[in-house]
């Protein structure tokens, strides 16, 4: 929605890479100031106007933003795991909805790339985190649903992944449906399940 608002005329990878650089890797005190921060990367000019539509879509998602239904499976998970959480996210959103949600308490560590500066493309995101858990490479797990931030990523920081595909569309040898399904085949070489 944001490419669409700013008219921003590339492919969507590019541009999500280049938003997301801008936008989620440094901290700003409002959001309005992210905004014309990335619209500066992008090197286009918008009007004050646009900028307030996309506050309004941003903090819009962020009101109605919920966790999926299965979210207590990540209980039954932290009984045996320690489970980090990783995200590239503004200093705006994500922590209203993990407090709103009470969701804070699934997780043992918790990195977000505006507070370390990189994406979860860079595997220094996976250092961060993995150096909070106390754990190594091989004994991590990277669960998401994104193949290019997420899959490719851990990929590049030598970590296993599990692609999150909830609708079940996309080809991946590793994945799995749901959060139950991730607890039910916790500790086992997860394969695809149909």
């Amino acid at each position: 929605q944001v490419q669409e608002i700013l008219r921003v005329r590339q492919p969507f990878s590019e541009f999500v890479q280049q938003f997301e650089k801008s936008f989620m890797t440094r901290k700003y005190t409002e959001l309005g100031e992210a905004f014309y921060a990335a619209i500066d990367d992008l090197g286009i000019r918008v009007a004050p106007f646009v900028v307030e539509k996309l506050i309004g879509l941003w903090n819009k998602n962020m009101l109605f933003a919920k966790p999926f239904e299965d979210i207590a499976e990540l209980g039954k998970l932290k009984q045996k795991y320690k489970i980090g959480l990783i995200s590239n996210t503004d200093p705006f959103s994500l922590t209203p909805v993990l407090e709103k949600h009470d969701l804070t308490k699934y997780f043992d560590a918790i990195v977000l790339s505006c507070d370390v500066g990189v994406l979860k493309t860079d595997p220094k995101m996976y250092e961060f985190v993995l150096q909070q858990l106390g754990v190594s490479k091989e004994e991590c797990v990277m669960v998401g649903d994104s193949m290019q931030t997420d899959i490719e990523g851990a990929k590049n920081a030598g970590i296993r992944a599990i692609l999150m595909d909830r609708k079940d569309r996309r080809e991946y040898e590793e994945k799995v449906t749901s959060l139950k399904q991730l607890a039910e085949r916790a500790g086992t070489r997860i394969r695809s399940i149909r």
